[in-house]
């Protein structure tokens, strides 16, 4: 079972970093003092779950998280920098800080290092997220020790509930696209001038035209959907927002 750090310092580290064609030692410090950090910790990068949801939930949050205090968000795992740069690149995760773990002290140090030798990793993070205050950890949230890999309550999701109750999110929106398309320009204005977020996927980089009728059943773009629901394109959407 793992116990709660809440209410302790977080362990103090230098964690060797590779940035451009410079190693730079960065300190715990450096990350912490005077700051409020959210951490989420995660088992290997390039793993299925902390590549299809882990990462890409808390990326994709980072502005609400800056909108409520939060100064930074740090990606941990007991990689070294060569594969967490690289991973950081693959995912295209510019809204957070990725921190290279590579010789287990910060995870050891948390007390959240285990053993995954049956998997080929030898020793790993356990899964958790943790919201720590100018040093101090103000509340954790651990995954049941169970087997398996479990992802219940180490999400953004829960770590923002907790930071932020009363705000309600915007629901997702993805839109269909192609270069030179003047009507897939004005579905993305109008989106932006509703001060909405949207995901782009681009046919010919992101898909193909047999995926978009596969998908809406049409073969014109913009496709826009919102909350799993398929609005239309850009007309459609131009009434869909009133």
């Amino acid at each position: 079972m793992f116990t709660s750090k809440e209410g302790q310092a977080i362990p103090q580290v230098i964690f060797p970093t590779r940035q451009g064609d410079q190693w730079v030692n960065v300190t715990t410090d450096e990350l912490f003092k005077d700051k409020t950090v959210v951490v989420f910790s995660l088992p290997g990068a390039f793993t299925p779950t902390c590549s299809s949801s882990h990462l890409p939930r808390y990326n994709e949050l980072a502005s609400v998280f800056a909108e409520h205090g939060v100064d930074d968000i740090l990606c941990v795992s007991v990689n070294d920098t060569f594969v967490m740069n690289a991973w950081k690149a693959d995912q295209e995760a510019e809204n957070i800080t990725f921190i290279p773990d590579g010789n287990g002290e910060f995870t050891k140090g948390m007390d959240m290092l285990v053993e995954k030798h049956d998997l080929g990793f030898g020793e790993r993070s356990w899964r958790y997220s943790m919201l720590v205050k100018n040093g101090i950890v103000t509340k954790m949230f651990i995954e049941n020790d169970e087997p398996g890999d479990p992802f219940k309550v180490s999400d953004a999701d829960t770590m923002l509930s907790y930071i932020a109750p009363d705000y309600k999110l915007q629901e997702s929106i993805t839109v269909f696209t192609k270069p030179g398309c003047p009507f897939c320009a004005k579905a993305k204005q109008n989106l932006i001038d509703h001060g909405l977020q949207f995901e782009e996927v681009i046919l010919g980089k992101d898909a193909t035209s047999v995926s978009l009728r596969a998908i809406t059943g049409q073969s014109t773009v913009p496709q826009v959907f919102i909350g799993g629901r398929h609005i239309g394109g850009s007309e459609a959407l131009e009434t869909y927002l009133g």
